[in-house]
């Protein structure tokens, strides 16, 4: 599909992106991710933890928090402050913390 050197005009970039995603669809129909999660907030808490961040510390992380705050109103009613204790063994858990209760908040709006 690409060579090295090979050049594609833009018009049929669409065409190129459907068919890759038809081509990884055919090999793994239903793709599971690392990140341990139970509904769709849980996954989004675990994709803004994962920022520079192994799965694995994630995970840890997270199946600690998740059985005490599972949903926008729970973390949102930890704050910062009571969500940093579940995930000071992150880097950059500050700003994850902030972030990970902005986004609750914004969510239960």
């Amino acid at each position: 599909m690409f060579g090295r050197g090979a050049t594609h005009p833009l018009h049929q970039l669409p065409d190129l992106v459907d068919r890759a995603g038809r081509q990884f669809h055919a090999v793994e129909p239903e793709p599971q991710g690392e990140l341990e999660h139970s509904n769709p907030f849980t996954l989004l808490v675990a994709v803004v933890l994962s920022a520079q961040a192994t799965d694995k510390g994630v995970n840890k992380a997270t199946a600690k928090l998740f059985p005490v705050a599972h949903t926008p109103a729970a973390i949102a009613a930890l704050g910062v402050d009571g969500l940093i204790p579940y995930v000071q063994s992150i880097g950059l858990f500050r700003n994850k913390a902030k972030n990970i209760v902005a986004l609750s908040q914004i969510l239960l709006r």
